[in-house]
């Protein structure tokens, strides 16, 4: 299926049909919060290859910052060697140069983007000022999309002071990014009361040791509790020097500390978000349980590993070269039409300046239309779009191969080689002889996008993108269906330079009636406006009657418009920055008969003083079984800082079907949880007063394995992570996100929810734990805050089976929950919550933070907006058109 995505607040968007999932970034008033797991890293032979650092193009050259992160990264692998116990260590890393930066002899770019990078370097600050942090969005055990450090954390020594050697923080991130591991430490909650009654710092290992410290220095831990409750003001400082050797998820800038939390030293009862993602279990647990250990074993000897070796690469010139289907399947549901208009809008609109460009055609053999090409101006993008194939050849065979290798002659006569170049490869038919050429495309250097066009993909289409690093998208034949247009919006030059590149801001197509209109209204925020095209397409002859209206009442009509009757396109260009607020435009079809109408609005960033609002769209993984489900997500930020709240919606086109428009939610349902802030940086920004609009086409993934007609339920309600207990007089308050009937779509059919005074019990034990009473307890909606409130009197004096040997009297309550579906199908238990029932003025002392932690050195953090979804493969997608070519029987999803 193809997708996208939609971001707006009010704003809706009509997508395109069938496996093309995209996401529609919707209207949202901006929130003052910014913010990719990168392909390639491979582990054998204990060692690391592949890793990819890429230092953004907005970083000023420094002579000092490649030696800081050798320097990071060597230190990493031997601290990482020897915490994992011999297993695991960084032997090749890659170091990507920006293009901004002088040449050096660096190592030119082969398949490396600065979009795959597992480690990037931008001069963005977050929420946080210089926090490292992990985008971590899948949650327990499973592997992160990227680290970041900001250029001032790897150049100024004077933050060590409190982060800690920089081979500790990298190793303390990478078992975010690589393991799926959570910070045990919790500034929001930095105390707990255990349930001893005493109070306990939130820390792991317990081990760990420091002083209470109130207002006036060093007191006993009584004099931080009054009237029930800890104190405001008291702290707990961490001395300096420890023997405890545990936890680098917990504090790795202690210098005692080499190794995880395991089993016997990991502290359950903290409130932090290991516990809370991950079942309670240690991070060593979860360590071992990951693919890297199940496939290597401890290195033999007392040696350390070798250090890392770095390679330093630098992208060379853009070179695009564009290689398009021109077999008699082209002529078929108006597909040469439709890529000609996507393609004059690519070489129009899309491709950056100075980058070079040629045009390939193919059938069963590959002809050139057109050189390299290097775009400095409007003609010179004419120019190419005059080259554009203007027929259909009478061959039905097509041949990816020749098309490829013409493509490969075109862009080798630039530089001798096609290193760092990249292919848009668009077809409509079948070849069963992609392989023949999929190690020439492989060695290349040359990254292939792949647009598919029409109701039948070929799977090595698909992995000829996957191998080289690109994009893949599926175009339905679907007449009102903008998706051609949307892939290439997408496919950038994967520099990371957003200032360069082109936001899509709208994406809508219609089947209008005759004398009917297509009316819409288009948000232009202020952190975008230059360069700004309104693009209109239609199927007649002839373009509708257009009424544009900008913010401040200016009409542009039909005629304003730069008209191309050949390819029935018109495209409105506003020169300057484009007024911020509200745009207004109608399509009338004039015509006698229904035809598509479709608008297109793209963009650039209005300042370079200013990061533009961005989207992206991506799922977990691009191919799926039944009945695993597919989990899509989005990416919603201004440079680091997410933009919380939005409202996002998800359009699947499945392949013969009508779209399923799907909400995303950033609310925590779906399992999502990011690793706790540490601090604010004080950091505000003017509230957008118009919100942003932005669309991104998430390409395609497929479900296989899909049973033809009608199933059973498969899909149970997700499970509740955010859980919350709260002890207020003589009740408890319960919160939590609303699950859905499948997974966190729709609404469930009812909670069950057990409390224990034993932490062990109600985690091995749930079904025995003492039941509540929720029979007034109704599910309310996927995505809904539910709040419940019971009184924990009624329950705890019933029969609790308390550990074996444990005599004392609890004074805590521990308190999970699952969700239950109308077919009885029942979420996985919920993270575990506790309250505490009474408080004593006199607990026994116990420990708290560390000075360098008082100061706000706690690395990793990490409130980074991400929205996701499960996509739950109901009936409304089973039951589309069983593929009956497939070897795989299985449901494509685009």
């Amino acid at each position: 299926m193809n997708w996208r995505l939609l971001y707006n607040m009010t704003h809706r968007d009509n997508v395109d049909p069938v496996g093309s999932l995209k996401f529609v970034t919707l209207l949202v008033a901006l929130i003052p919060e910014l913010l990719f797991l990168g392909a390639g890293v491979k582990l054998q032979d204990n060692g690391y290859d592949g890793l990819l650092i890429a230092i953004n193009p907005q970083v000023s050259e420094d002579q000092n910052l490649i030696p800081n992160i050798k320097e990071m990264i060597t230190e990493a692998s031997f601290y990482l060697f020897n915490a994992t116990k011999r297993r695991v260590f960084f032997r090749n890393i890659k170091i990507l140069i920006p293009a901004t930066w002088k040449a050096n002899n660096y190592s030119k770019v082969k398949q490396e983007l600065y979009e795959k990078a597992n480690v990037i370097v931008t001069d963005w600050y977050g929420a946080h000022g210089d926090d490292p942090y992990t985008l971590q969005y899948r949650g327990c055990g499973k592997e992160g999309k990227y680290i970041h450090f900001t250029s001032n954390f790897l150049l100024n020594d004077d933050l060590t002071a409190g982060y800690g050697p920089r081979g500790r923080v990298f190793v303390h991130e990478w078992a975010h990014l690589r393991w799926g591991l959570f910070d045990e430490y919790n500034d929001e909650k930095p105390f707990y009361i255990n349930g001893q009654n005493q109070v306990k710092v939130t820390r792991c290992s317990s081990d760990i040791a420091g002083i209470f410290v109130c207002e006036k220095g060093p007191c006993p831990q009584e004099n931080c509790i009054i009237s029930k409750l800890f104190k405001e003001g008291c702290m707990f400082i961490y001395n300096s020097t420890q023997n405890a050797t545990a936890s680098i998820m917990f504090m790795q800038s202690l210098s005692s500390v080499v190794e995880f939390c395991n089993a016997r030293t990991h502290n359950q009862e903290a409130p932090n978000l290991q516990n809370q993602m991950c079942s309670l279990r240690s991070a060593w647990d979860v360590i071992t349980d990951s693919a890297d250990f199940n496939h290597s074993f401890p290195m033999n000897g007392t040696q350390l590993p070798p250090p890392p070796v770095f390679s330093l690469i630098q992208p060379g010139d853009k070179v695009v070269c564009l290689v398009l289907d021109v077999s008699s399947k082209m002529a078929e549901a108006n597909r040469l039409l439709r890529l000609q208009q996507a393609v004059e809008f690519y070489l129009m609109q899309i491709v950056e300046i100075h980058t070079f460009v040629g045009i390939v055609s193919f059938n069963s053999k590959g002809e050139i239309r057109a050189q390299l090409h290097q775009i400095n101006s409007d003609d010179d993008r004419k120019l190419l779009v005059s080259h554009l194939p203007m027929t259909v050849s009478a061959e039905a065979e097509t041949s990816v191969c020749s098309g490829l290798k013409k493509g490969f002659e075109v862009v080798e006569k630039l530089n001798g080689k096609a290193y760092g170049s990249v292919m848009i490869l668009v077809t409509s038919g079948d070849d069963e002889h992609i392989d023949n050429c999929l190690l020439t495309a492989l060695s290349s250097g040359s990254t292939i996008h792949s647009i598919a066009m029409g109701s039948s993909v070929v799977e090595n289409l698909e992995e000829l993108s996957r191998r080289t690093g690109g994009l893949k998208f599926f175009v339905p034949d679907e007449s009102n269906s903008n998706s051609m247009i949307d892939a290439f919006s997408r496919i950038s030059s994967g520099t990371g330079d957003i200032f360069q590149q082109c936001i899509q801001l709208e994406s809508t197509g219609e089947n209008v009636k005759p004398h009917h209109q297509l009316k819409n209204t288009v948000t232009m925020d202020d952190s975008v406006g230059n360069d700004t095209t309104f693009l209109v397409t239609w199927q007649i002859s002839g373009p509708p009657e257009i009424l544009l209206f900008d913010p401040n009442g200016r009409k542009y009509y039909t005629n304003n418009f730069i008209t191309n009757p050949a390819l029935q396109t018109a495209r409105l260009y506003i020169p300057g920055t484009a007024e911020p607020g509200l745009w207004t435009y109608t399509l009338n079809n004039t015509h006698h008969s229904l035809q598509a109408l479709k608008m297109t609005v793209t963009s650039r960033a209005s300042s370079s003083a200013m990061l533009p609002a961005t989207v992206e769209a991506f799922v977990e993984r691009d191919s799926t079984r039944f009945p695993h489900p597919v989990m899509i997500y989005a990416n919603v930020r201004k440079g680091i800082y997410p933009i919380l709240n939005a409202t996002v919606t998800a359009t699947i086109e499945p392949e013969a079907a009508d779209p399923i428009v799907l909400k995303l939610f950033d609310n925590g349902a779906g399992n999502i949880q990011m690793n706790a802030p540490r601090k604010s940086a004080g950091r505000s920004e003017e509230e957008q007063k118009w919100g942003i609009s932005r669309v991104s086409s998430g390409g395609s993934f497929s479900v296989l394995g899909v049973p033809a007609g009608p199933h059973p339920d498969v899909f149970p309600p997700c499970k509740i992570t955010d859980l919350q207990a709260v002890k207020v007089e003589d009740e408890v308050t319960l919160s939590w996100t609303a699950p859905g009937e499948d997974y966190d779509q729709g609404q469930a059919n009812s909670y069950e929810i057990r409390i224990s005074k034993s932490l062990q019990n109600i985690q091995d034990d749930f079904n025995n734990a003492i039941l509540v009473n929720t029979s007034k307890l109704n599910p309310q909606q996927a995505g809904t805050k539910e709040v419940f409130t019971f009184s924990p009197k009624l329950f705890t004096n019933g029969p609790d089976h308390q550990p074996d040997g444990e005599t004392q009297e609890s004074h805590r309550i521990y308190v999970a929950i699952r969700a239950i579906d109308k077919n009885s199908l029942k979420s996985v238990i919920s993270n575990i919550a506790q309250a505490s029932l009474f408080i004593s003025p006199n607990s026994a002392p116990i420990l708290t933070r560390d000075h360098l932690i008082l100061k706000g050195v706690l690395t990793a953090m990490g409130s980074i907006g991400i929205i996701c979804l499960t996509i739950v493969v109901t009936h409304c997608t089973l039951n589309r058109k069983k593929r009956a070519d497939k070897k795989e029987n299985g449901t494509k999803l685009i």
